[in-house]
């Protein structure tokens, strides 16, 4: 199964932001030990790096530890690469949320399963289905949930 993970599932992991953080481990767990096959997008990778930097702020080579946090997920998850036509096809969904209406286009065009987001609403409107964290983890992998 070829499962999409937005941004703040990410997010919720790399800054054990509470009460999510669980979820979201047991998310990277079922990737790690390929239970699932996880992806983000080329665009979250740019979005993960940002919050990696605010998080190491005040510490010494702040941009280093941001890389090598991206290194790690690089070498946990797929990137799928967004193309125009996802960015141009994004602007006929009306969800209130262009840049998730532009990770939609991408995991329809790759083959993506499902995504699993804390956002769904802004994931409305397009053919993959979505999934909340818990949602997922009882459907798709039992005993995490």
């Amino acid at each position: 199964m070829k499962v999409l993970i937005d941004t703040n599932v990410i997010v919720d992991v790399l800054q054990s932001r509470e009460p999510w953080c669980k979820q979201g481990q047991a998310i990277f767990m079922a990737v790690a030990n390929k239970r699932i096959s996880g992806c983000i997008t080329a665009k979250e990778a740019a979005d993960i790096h940002f919050f990696a930097r605010k998080q190491f702020i005040g510490q010494s080579n702040v941009d280093e530890k941001a890389r090598s946090v991206l290194a790690k997920l690089f070498a946990l998850f797929e990137v799928l690469d967004s193309l125009a036509e996802d960015c141009q096809n994004a602007l006929g969904i009306r969800n209130g949320d262009y840049e998730d209406a532009m990770m939609m286009e991408t995991a329809t065009r790759s083959g993506v399963d499902c995504i699993v987001t804390r956002t769904g609403t802004h994931f409305s409107g397009g053919s993959v289905p979505v999934y909340s964290p818990d949602e997922f983890l009882v459907r798709f992998i039992p005993g995490e949930g």
